[in-house]
Formats: structure tokens, C-alpha cells, sequence
């Protein structure tokens, strides 16, 4: 007997785009990985720092959203500020 499991409205679009032959091999697989993992870790690399001053309440707000995400407050900021400089993040109307 087979589990169904169940997919959420995403994972429904990409399966049906995948079923429906919307999909196509790349030529050169390992080439494209290998490109795709380049760009990744240019994406990733942490080369520069920088200082900034905080209000101690923004400072405070920060670490306490990083200790409910499980992860440093540092690494939220470099976050935050790579999904809003990407367009990824924007302010509340």
C-alpha cells in the first residue's frame, strides 16, 4: 500500500509542471551543477565587514528573533539585509 503525501499548492504546480513535459534536460549536467554551485558560494561568501551601531532596543529585537530561529544574530542581519538589497524583502505598507 502506498503513503500519499501530501503536497502543498507549490509542490502541486511544480509536479504538474514536471508531469505535463514542461521540464527539460540541460545538455551538460555536471557543467551546469558545477556553474550553479559557483554561484551559490559567490552568493554566500562572506568577504567583507562591516560596523554598525545599534539602538539597544534593535540590537535586543534582533537577538531575540535570531534565538527563535535558532540562529546567530548575525547571520539574521547578513539575512535580512541580502533579501532586501536582492528585492526579496519589502518594507510593510
Amino acid at each position: 500500500m502506498k503513503k500519499k503525501i501530501k503536497l502543498d499548492k507549490e509542490e502541486r504546480e511544480l509536479l504538474k509542471s514536471i508531469e505535463s513535459g514542461q521540464w527539460r534536460s540541460v545538455k551538460n549536467l555536471d557543467a551546469e551543477i558545477r556553474r550553479a554551485r559557483d554561484i551559490a558560494g559567490n552568493t554566500l561568501r562572506k568577504d567583507k565587514r562591516v560596523n554598525i551601531r545599534l539602538s539597544f532596543m534593535d540590537l535586543e529585537g534582533l537577538r531575540k528573533k535570531a534565538f527563535e530561529e535558532g540562529i546567530p544574530y548575525q547571520t539574521l542581519m547578513a539575512s535580512v539585509l541580502h533579501k532586501y538589497v536582492s528585492g526579496r524583502l519589502s518594507e510593510k505598507r
